[in-house]
């Protein structure tokens, strides 16, 4: 499927999800999700907003908020947080994969390990733990820090 079919795809769950709720589309709604869409990497809700801004100059960051999470909520985004710091943020495209995360420069890795998968399922078995979810945050510090 090319990229222009399967944004037209997401925008259109938004438009569903929107009216289910009861609520008024929006044209920023849709700009917050196309960024997110285009984006390379995870970003803040900051980095969002100035994004957002070059398609809408007069979008304010308390609405990138908002409808952040109301996004997260709906699960078309996840968020991944940063202790202290801001989340960061990603379109859920609907394939699992855990994260490593530098702790020098910030850099975000996706990575999916197959027996890793089997072992975290192994383990919430042995405890007769139904398992429904995870996440996996791997911290430390990327190739490029660590030759610094």
């Amino acid at each position: 499927m090319n990229a222009k079919k399967e944004l037209e795809l997401y925008i259109e769950e938004l438009r569903t999800l929107v009216k289910k709720r009861g609520l008024k589309n929006s044209a920023q709604r849709e700009q917050i999700l196309q960024v997110l869409f285009l984006a390379k990497e995870h970003l803040t809700p900051e980095e969002i907003h100035q994004r957002v801004k070059k398609l809408n100059p007069s979008i304010g960051l308390a609405t990138v908020y908002r409808t952040l999470s109301f996004l997260e909520k709906e699960h078309l985004v996840n968020s991944i947080s940063f202790g202290n710091e801001s989340k960061k943020y990603e379109l859920n495209r609907g394939e699992h994969h855990d994260h490593m995360i530098c702790l020098e420069c910030g850099k975000i890795l996706e990575f999916y390990d197959e027996e890793l998968e089997r072992l975290q399922e192994a383990i919430a078995q042995k405890a007769s733990f139904k398992l429904l979810t995870h996440e996996l945050i791997l911290y430390g510090i990327c190739p490029k820090c660590q030759s610094k």
